[in-house]
């Protein structure tokens, strides 16, 4: 039910009954506290963190939420097991836990793959190199596979990442996933000393899922096309009145500007590598701002009459052109770029 847990999680649970250890080391973890939290969230430079909890504590989290848990053991002899768990422990020693934390490349479910071959130099983990979708997806398709039930987060996800977004996915890329990282580690296997065995000894699930969300009945195209019929019933009925309108398109172009702003700068002036080269500014256009004062007074100077000639063609262009940019455009502003063709050539 929450943007967050739909993608799932990864940790490492550590166990050996003599020594009565049950641990979990989990690279999900952040500090509210940090300095600087919220603006190195926004500019990009979030710092994630290995932490370490007892296993009955974590996975009564999961229980109550009604979420599963599935367990795979990896079939590490008694000197790699060791190797990993020293590696871990070291991990976790203040001053080593902490990373600079990317969606895509460095999470939760790719730090666990990557420490296990670091710390593993006389093995090599050998991945089936297939991806788990045939054929291949894209990053954005595999996070629209996880947000069925998150639509409003799905859109934007879509809004707000840009063509890095639509590089497809190889089984390496795919581990960010931890669905797709238990997928690529069933089918692994360890090398050693010439000698191959499966990666996973044993497979088992923990707790099964109790808790079934609800897909929201308020979809983002219904929204953005119930917005589209009431532009285009304000306009019939103010069709020979346009200055009774003017605040609607002042606010309609104030929306689209700022948010042009926005992906601006969070292409420009941050470090969110995925939300470069976003052609959602094809949409949102940051030149709709310089427009809102002529229309609030309902008088356009020349170039900004030329601007509104134009720009019925070039959204119509766009509309034309959406199934085949390199970017993957979210459907459901089509009836939002339907409203500036509307509006554009009415004013």
């Amino acid at each position: 039910n929450e943007l967050y847990s739909a993608f799932g999680h990864s940790a490492l649970r550590v166990k050996d009954p003599q020594q009565r250890l049950d641990l979990v080391f989990n690279y999900g973890t952040f500090d509210f506290d940090q300095p600087n939290f919220y603006l190195n969230f926004a500019r990009g430079n979030l710092l994630y963190q290995l932490s370490v909890s007892n296993w009955q504590r974590f996975i009564y989290t999961y229980q109550i939420e009604g979420r599963y848990v599935k367990e795979q053991v990896l079939d590490l002899d008694s000197a790699q097991a060791q190797a990993y768990f020293d590696f871990l422990v070291q991990n976790a020693q203040e001053g080593n836990r902490e990373y600079l934390y990317d969606y895509f490349y460095d999470n939760c479910a790719t730090r666990i793959r990557d420490g296990l071959e670091q710390s593993l130099p006389k093995a090599e983990i050998e991945f089936s190199g297939e991806p788990h979708f045939q054929p291949p997806l894209s990053i954005r398709q595999l996070c629209d596979e996880y947000l069925l039930y998150q639509p409003w987060g799905d859109m934007g996800i879509d809004i707000c990442l840009g063509l890095p977004m639509d590089k497809v996915a190889d089984q390496q890329i795919e581990m960010f996933l931890p669905d797709l990282l238990a997928e690529a580690f069933s089918d692994a296997q360890i090398r050693e000393g010439g000698q191959l065995r499966p990666l996973v000894r044993e497979e088992r699930e923990l707790l099964a899922q109790t808790s079934v969300p609800e897909k929201p009945v308020w979809q983002p195209f219904l929204a953005f096309g119930a917005l589209l019929v009431l532009v285009v019933l304000f306009t019939v009925f103010a069709y020979n009145r346009i200055k009774a309108i003017r605040y609607l398109d002042a606010l309609l172009y104030l929306i689209s500007g700022l948010f042009g702003i926005f992906l601006l700068a969070l292409w420009l002036l941050t470090d969110h590598k995925a939300a470069a080269w976003n052609f959602n500014l094809l949409i949102f256009l940051p030149s709709n701002v310089l427009v809102i004062g002529a229309l609030l007074k309902g008088n356009l100077k020349s170039w900004q009459r030329v601007y509104f000639k134009y720009q019925p063609y070039y959204y119509a262009l766009l509309l034309a052109l959406w199934l085949f940019l390199p970017q993957q455009l979210s459907l459901a502003f089509m009836p939002w770029v339907a409203v500036f063709i509307l509006r554009s050539w009415h004013i």
